[in-house]
């Protein structure tokens, strides 16, 4: 008996171990990671204006997982990092982006998240920004791409980058993109560099050629709902008019139908591998920037991204089929309200100007030092030392940085300064609000003192901004849609950052190399599910 009793005991021992493979052939994976960005646009803008949707926020809204409690952990909360981190996973203080531009020190000059002198814009004229580049391309940013990974799992995928601003092109499509494509305002041409080519692809040329950027010369920004016009666009092409188009909803009219040329030029999704398609939608934020959260032409142009995104789903529908596409869609960053709004309903806020505080450190530093030029560079309200006056001075860095950031301080509606000192060594109370400044702290690139403002105040003259840490400027849209996918609405809290993880995960790719991200494997269906069943209408 004992005998018999050993060997029923040994017998799993016997059986050879299973393992957690995948069939063969693996699980089926999507054809097309459709990764949209709204630039500029609050989670809430969601539920404010959730009767008007009848297209692709819709479509999103029923169909997709939906975050209800995505935030955004970093400061400041502008476009080129929160482009940055979501098909990366990392935040600025290991991506390297910590803002739309900032002080090189070893330059001596500011740059911008994509300046690159080493290469030179296709099919256009470059911007001349404070950087002064000849065009752009991602070699700023520290860390791998979900799109990177991809190309390096050697399964020939394509990558691809495009909207109306650089940055917001470049960043998610990562190193090895196949393409990022911008629009040049001084042309009315989608550009791009000799980062990726020596020219541009003979459908973006023919793309050019066609002049679509033109279609709407001399048309009128009505509202939906009817009403006087808000805009009207010159009858002429040129500079004028290719500005103001940025500033209109015929802004992403036009990134949605260069992304489709994309799809069909590269013939996305149409191959036995998966390829990315990064799209940003930026007329969101020059519209946002001009009137604030309330004012009705952000309503109005939310309700139309709505419809674009309708009409773009149904022609990548008709082109490769909706259950082959996973589509992500996120937000780079919130916005505050108009102060005068904020004052008029009894909430703080106001308006600061932002030469206050390089003045008062100016000051301050010349009284306590000698004189000399104290400050390099800054980004944003956030100033950097002159390093080389210090150490001709032969003073302490950290005891200058302190009596900068006290006489910011003393600045009526100044929340928080910090001192790079005090970052570098984590010396902060730690609240989510110094957490989320200490995951902005980039070693090399972030400023010496580092200036928060109460919540609801601006350092602009007239408009709205964004940057800060409050949950205005960092509670973002977080959707996820496809056969890979559990609908419903979740309530957990997460992060864009989670996007590249759950990607990482879903395709069986490396994780990119600075994701800090969790995987939300709440919202994936198991392995060897059934698809569920196609769905191409709203």
């Amino acid at each position: 008996m004992r005998l018999v009793t050993a060997l029923l005991l040994s017998l799993p021992l016997l059986v050879p171990a299973q393992t957690p493979s995948a069939p063969a052939a693996g699980p089926r994976r999507p054809k097309l990671i459709l990764a949209i960005t709204i630039d500029q646009f609050r989670y809430d803008y969601l539920t404010r204006f959730r009767d008007q949707y009848t297209g692709g926020i819709h479509r999103l809204l029923n169909q997709g997982a939906v975050y209800t409690n995505a935030y955004y952990e970093h400061f400041p909360t502008v476009t080129a990092i929160g482009h940055s981190t979501y098909l990366t996973g990392a935040t600025p203080s290991i991506s390297g982006i910590v803002g739309n531009e900032w002080f090189d020190r070893d330059a001596g000059k500011q740059v911008t998240s994509v300046t690159d002198d080493q290469v030179q814009m296709l099919g256009g004229q470059a911007r001349t920004g404070s950087g002064g580049s000849s065009a752009a391309s991602p070699r700023r940013l520290m860390v791998s791409t979900v799109g990177d990974e991809l190309k390096m799992a050697g399964r020939g995928s394509k990558v691809v980058g495009i909207s109306v601003k650089d940055r917001s092109a470049i960043l998610p499509a990562g190193h090895m993109a196949d393409g990022a494509y911008w629009f040049d305002p001084n042309t009315g041409n989608f550009v791009s560099s000799t980062f990726y080519f020596p020219q541009l692809p003979g459908w973006v040329q023919d793309y050019n050629k066609s002049r679509l950027a033109d279609k709407w010369l001399g048309q009128a920004w009505t509202p939906i709902s009817g009403g006087a016009a808000f805009k009207t666009m010159p009858k002429e092409a040129g500079k004028p008019y290719f500005n103001l188009l940025e500033s209109t909803p015929y802004g992403n009219d036009l990134v949605a139908s260069f992304a489709l040329a994309a799809l069909a030029g590269e013939q996305l999704g149409k191959r036995n591998t998966t390829d990315v398609l990064a799209v940003s939608f930026s007329s969101n934020d020059y519209v946002g920037h001009g009137v604030g959260p309330d004012d009705p032409q952000v309503r109005d142009i939310s309700i139309r991204t709505d419809r674009v995104l309708g009409d773009f789903f149904k022609a990548i529908d008709t082109q490769i089929g909706m259950r082959n596409v996973l589509v992500i869609l996120t937000a780079d960053h919130g916005v505050a309200p108009l102060p005068e709004l904020s004052q008029q309903r009894r909430l703080p806020g106001g308006r600061l100007d932002d030469k206050v505080v390089a003045a008062a450190i100016e000051k301050r530093l010349t009284e306590r030092y000698g004189e000399g030029k104290w400050i390099a560079g800054k980004i944003g309200a956030s100033q950097y030392l002159n390093l080389k006056l210090i150490n001709e001075k032969k003073l302490n860095f950290a005891e200058v940085q302190e009596t900068g950031a006290q006489a910011v301080r003393e600045i009526p509606h100044i929340f928080r300064v910090y001192t790079r000192d005090q970052l570098q060594h984590g010396a902060v109370p730690g609240d989510a609000l110094d957490r989320r400044i200490l995951a902005g702290f980039h070693q090399r690139r972030s400023a010496d003192i580092n200036v928060i403002i109460e919540p609801y105040y601006l350092f602009e003259a007239k408009g709205t901004s964004h940057g800060m840490p409050f949950h205005y400027d960092a509670h973002v849209p977080l959707i996820f849609m496809g056969d890979w996918i559990k609908p419903g609405r979740y309530n957990q809290k997460a992060a864009p950052n989670d996007v590249a993880p759950t990607l990482a995960t879903l395709l069986d790719v490396e994780t990119p190399s600075g994701a800090v991200g969790r995987v939300l494997t709440e919202i994936l269906q198991p392995a060897g599910a059934a698809p569920r069943a196609a769905r191409t209408a709203p």
